[in-house]
């Protein structure tokens, strides 16, 4: 079953969604694939622009990983107000469950003010692990 996890912060909502990938997974091997679905919609006043990210990956045995980089699937979106950008990316780990969470980090265009938009708490779950942690 999948669910959504949504968070708004400074007027910029963001929902993700985590689907197993079991045709790219390989658990008697360790291997273990999702991919997540995010939607970011402006429903502030001002035009916003996404310009780095940072997620926070951590697996079942509380190992974490962190990745920052520009934009998200190579793209700095701009959010008019009442607009939103949705994308699909993915992540392995080498347990059968973890969670993510992060976030962007964006500027108002019209003041050149930057913030942060948090990125809810998600799980990874698989039909592997033993029992869900989360």
């Amino acid at each position: 079953m999948t669910q959504d996890y949504s968070q708004t912060t400074h007027g910029v909502k963001v929902t993700v969604r985590s689907f197993f990938l079991a045709d790219q997974s390989r658990p008697d091997e360790g291997h273990f694939v999702w991919a997540y679905r995010v939607r970011i919609e402006n429903l502030g006043r001002e035009t916003v622009q996404l310009l780095r990210r940072t997620w926070n990956i951590t697996d079942a045995r509380g190992r974490s990983l962190q990745v920052r980089g520009d934009g998200v699937v190579g793209e700095q979106p701009v959010l008019e107000p009442g607009e939103a950008f949705e994308y699909t990316s993915g992540t392995p780990l080498d347990t059968p469950s973890g969670i993510m969470q992060g976030s962007y980090h964006m500027i108002k265009s019209d003041t050149g003010a930057d913030f942060d938009v948090t990125i809810p708490t998600f799980s990874l779950d698989s039909p592997h692990q033993n029992a869900r942690l989360h």
